[in-house]
């Protein structure tokens, strides 16, 4: 049996997907570092908005550049932006690349990890 086109991901599909949460996860981390956590202070309640935004901007750029391709190989490269996003924040922020005391940033990277990949599911 054939499988569905929507799950062929073929290598050039890899490609622009991994082109495509390369390029998300900097511009979202860059966004969510600089601006978002210079503002009023998203805590509580509001960091599932932010962590909701974060993943459906990764996982749809990846979805838009693979022409709507879905399957696992696109579901970890969209984790691996939303990580990335992360990870820049840290940077911009001033704090270690991977702080040890961060739980909300670990929230929002778990939240938006589970939106990204049910996003390409």
């Amino acid at each position: 049996m054939r499988r569905l086109p929507t799950f062929e991901v073929s290598p050039q599909y890899v490609a622009r997907g991994a082109g495509a949460a390369l390029v998300a996860g900097g511009v979202v981390g860059a966004l969510w570092g600089g601006l978002l956590s210079r503002s009023v202070g998203f805590y509580g309640f509001f960091i599932f908005f932010v962590a909701l935004g974060i993943g459906y901007a990764v996982g749809e750029a990846v979805s838009w550049a693979t022409n709507r391709k879905r399957g696992p190989v696109l579901q970890g490269l969209a984790v691996a932006g939303v990580v990335e996003a992360y990870l820049i924040r840290n940077l911009l922020e001033g704090a270690a690349v991977i702080p040890s005391n961060d739980l909300w940033g670990y929230i929002r990277v778990a939240v938006a990890a589970i939106v990204a990949a049910g996003r390409l599911r």
